[in-house]
């Protein structure tokens, strides 16, 4: 069982990692000081607000939130801890309304509502490492980790096998009309010929 939630904490803290560098290189794109000489176009600002999506996305919808923080609410500890980082992800939801409404209306506040934004996801993600994983390691039941490795195994499952099917459509679309494409092109040359 030690080893089950040993897989799961560093599954988990790859997908910290990976969210981290979203993160930080949203941030050195995109600092407010990149634009003290040139005001930025709509079109650098609508591609700063898809990467922030992105990168939003990649923090919020995250194994942690989906399976390790109900195993912490069902086992009773970490409410105030829990809250904070609740309290974090809505600030950060404020600051990504404000760069959005800041990007609509090419406000020079864009690069700091972004990075306000960024800094306090980064924030919860340290706070999740720092304090979170130590309380989750101590207090989740072996058994529910058992349970949480099987859930993120299911979920990764399900994951690439929608992500191959939906592209594996496509292929097979393309693959059909490409060879419709070769066989008239091919009946079209010999009547051509002859």
């Amino acid at each position: 069982m030690m080893l089950t939630s040993t897989y799961t904490l560093v599954a988990l803290s790859i997908e910290q990692a990976s969210a981290r560098i979203g993160l930080q290189s949203l941030l050195e794109r995109w600092r407010p000081h990149a634009w003290l000489h040139k005001a930025p176009t709509t079109r650098e600002l609508e591609l700063a607000c898809d990467a922030l999506r992105v990168a939003f996305d990649n923090c919020y919808w995250r194994k942690l939130d989906k399976f390790v923080v109900p195993a912490l609410r069902r086992a009773g500890v970490g409410g105030a801890l829990l809250a904070e980082l609740d309290a974090l992800t809505l600030a950060a939801i404020e600051a990504r309304a404000d760069v959005h409404a800041a990007a609509a209306v090419l406000d020079p506040g864009f690069g700091a509502a972004l990075e306000r934004c960024c800094k306090l996801l980064l924030e919860r993600l340290e706070r999740e490492e720092r304090e979170l994983f130590p309380l989750a390691r101590t207090h989740v039941p072996s058994e529910a980790w058992f349970a949480i490795a099987n859930q993120m195994l299911a979920y990764d499952a399900w994951q690439n096998e929608n992500r191959g099917y939906a592209s594996g459509q496509v292929a097979a679309g393309a693959l059909a009309g490409n060879s419709r494409r070769q066989n008239a092109s091919m009946a079209s040359s010999r009547y051509a010929t002859h």
